[in-house]
């Protein structure tokens, strides 16, 4: 893996954010669900799809805090257009773990 500089890494926008909506994503091609995920006054509501559904009921994921870079270029993803990337570890099984807070923050912080 290459070093990179602390500018670099400037370059990357984390931001938390509270999971607003999530729907089942039937039309994508591996298992997944559309999320809505809202970053406060400052950058509003930015959607994704995350293929999380081996951990994460449906009705579970709205309120839930996430981490995800907010500034890579739209994607286009089957007729679904993501904005965002979602962060997560993969376990043992290479399924996505989430990455969130273990404390209250306000939406919107920025990882530093």
């Amino acid at each position: 893996m290459s070093e990179i500089t602390f500018d670099d890494f400037l370059k990357v926008d984390i931001r938390v954010g509270r999971i607003a909506r999530a729907e089942a994503f039937p039309e994508a091609r591996n298992p997944a669900f559309k999320l809505w995920v809202d970053f406060g006054p400052d950058l509003g509501e930015r959607k994704t799809s995350a293929q999380i559904t081996k951990h994460y009921a449906l009705e579970d994921l709205p309120g839930r805090m996430v981490a995800a870079v907010v500034n890579f270029p739209p994607r286009q993803i089957g007729k679904f257009m993501s904005e965002i990337l979602v962060l997560g570890f993969p376990d043992d099984d290479g399924e996505v773990v989430l990455i969130a807070p273990d404390l209250s923050v306000p939406v919107g912080g920025r990882l530093y």
